[in-house]
């Protein structure tokens, strides 16, 4: 056969590959407000970058007459290429090919490139849409999920992993966007449950809606399964190269840096007064935090879930930073449940991929209840404990206000190996509030005053005096320094140079074995 022939047949070959599952198929995609899968990695790689791996791989399967059902790429496009001009695995599940379906073959491409990813040190990212196991295969469609989710486990920890759901994902395909680091879900089109509305109708009687039940909101806030929620396919795709724009390649690389105009040593009076001096009065931690960083851009991470924690990444003098930081203006900042395991899982993907911490604490104690301690406030707590205490990169506290109780240790305070501890002049340090202490530790002596209204007063005067600020703390050294808050960005950035070269470690074991 000439060249020409062997080029042309190669050429007919590649566009039967690139078409999916036709025209039609792809019209209706279109219309669901969807782009197609190579579309939509297109849109996420840099341009003329992408290199498609397995293009012509197809299903071995030859039940109920799936010998005449053989599409070159089996259902999901699957290759590498450039973020930032930086390299990224990625997969993307084509519905238009038997509805994305998830056949040995298709399993075998996105293993391949996830132990390639692993091998070369690259972060891979997996664009899910998916109507689940191909039920033609039976148990070898069930094990190609087997396969990834230990490669899953295996990538964790040492790359980024990171899931976009784009369409539907159930059942047995939601548990490896689990087990990946960030979830990205498409507002209206995405989808994640174990079991559908229907399955959940005939066993329970409920009824409930596929958005109500697995749509990006039910996901981003109330079940805080997914970290970003998108209105669209596009907006999906920004969000994550603006989120790859932090993290490094892998878990032997330092984070990104990036150049910016903004002064180093630049200060912010009005911080003075952002913190107000009642002490029940709430504010938004965000104001100071997007004060600190470059240019004051925060990239904010599970939003819409455990508002009474704030989490995300920032830049420093051009460092990456992760940030956790109480929410005053939501239950006074309280730490609970649902905020104990959102932080917790932040500050050990920040520590397991060299990310640099910065928190601002302002936290009343850990949220009282009957519900929260039924609920396993006590092990979900200690998560977070564990979180810090494990974490070995620079670690920066700002106490911007209060630091009550056990919440005080847990909030990368000194005694966990926070390495610097900074607190503004109006910080209060202490078990608990004046007003609480007071009425516990001068009950008698109020009672029996004759006037116990003022005897209160005066000594709730003495043991904020005494007790509710910065320097008893300082004095012991729990407190590196008591700072003037306009001074805060100035003082994060020194700080932070002094702790480039920082070296801590770890007892040596197997793993420890994290309240789970």
């Amino acid at each position: 056969m000439e060249s020409s022939e062997l080029l042309e047949k190669l050429r007919q070959k590649q566009l039967h590959a690139l078409s999916g599952g036709g025209e039609e198929k792809i019209r209706k995609q279109h219309e669901a407000g969807k782009l197609t899968a190579r579309e939509r990695i297109f849109q996420l790689l840099d341009p003329d970058t992408f290199v498609e791996i397995d293009r012509f791989k197809t299903h071995r399967c030859t039940d109920f007459d799936m010998a005449d059902q053989k599409i070159p790429g089996d259902g999901v496009v699957t290759g590498y290429g450039m973020i930032h001009g930086r390299q990224a695995f990625v997969f993307a599940q084509d519905f238009t090919v038997l509805g994305g379906s998830l056949s040995l073959a298709h399993a075998e491409k996105i293993a391949k490139i996830m132990k390639t990813a692993m091998k070369t040190g690259s972060p891979v990212i997996g664009l899910c849409d998916s109507g689940g196991a191909r039920i033609q295969e039976g148990v070898t469609s069930l094990a190609g999920y087997g396969d990834i989710f230990l490669l899953n486990v295996m990538a964790s920890g040492v790359v980024p992993q990171i899931t976009a759901i784009m369409g539907p994902s159930a059942g047995g395909a939601v548990y490896s966007p689990a087990l990946t680091d960030w979830i990205f879900m498409v507002e209206k089109t995405g989808h994640m449950f174990i079991t559908g509305p229907e399955v959940i109708k005939a066993v329970t009687r409920e009824v409930v809606s596929k958005e109500d039940l697995g749509g990006a909101m039910a996901h981003n806030a109330k079940s805080g399964v997914a970290h970003f929620s998108a209105p669209d396919d596009s907006a999906c795709l920004e969000m994550i190269r603006g989120l790859m724009s932090f993290l490094p390649q892998n878990n032997m690389e330092d984070p990104p840096r990036s150049a910016t105009q903004d002064d180093p040593m630049r200060r912010d009076e009005s911080l003075r007064d952002i913190v107000p001096p009642d002490p029940n009065k709430p504010y938004d931690i965000r104001g100071i935090v997007r004060s600190n960083m470059d240019d004051g851009y925060f990239f904010e991470v599970h939003q819409h879930w455990a508002q009474n924690i704030v989490i995300g990444f920032a830049r420093l003098d051009g460092m990456p930073v992760g940030v956790v930081a109480n929410q005053p203006c939501v239950m006074a900042g309280c730490l609970d449940i649902d905020a104990s395991i959102k932080g917790a899982r932040f500050v050990r993907f920040c520590d397991a991929f060299n990310i640099p911490l910065i928190v601002y604490e302002d936290v009343p104690g850990f949220l009282p209840g009957t519900h929260q301690e039924h609920g396993g406030i006590i092990k979900h707590g200690a998560k977070l404990i564990y979180a810090f205490c494990e974490a070995t990169v620079p670690r920066i506290t700002i106490i911007t206000r209060k630091a009550y109780g056990g919440a005080y240790i847990v909030m990368n305070s000194k005694h966990i190996r926070g390495d610097i501890n900074l607190a503004y002049p109006g910080a209060e340090i202490a078990v608990m509030g004046a007003e609480g202490a007071v009425n516990i530790i001068s009950r008698k002596e109020i009672e029996s005053s004759a006037t116990p209204e003022e005897e209160r007063h005066q000594r709730i005067t003495d043991y904020r005096e005494k007790f509710s600020n910065p320097y008893r703390a300082a004095e012991l050294g729990y407190i590196d320094d008591v700072i003037d808050p306009a001074d805060t960005r100035p003082q994060l950035i020194q700080s932070l140079k002094m702790l480039r070269t920082k070296r801590d470690m770890n007892p040596p074991k197997k793993h420890g074995n994290i309240p789970l």
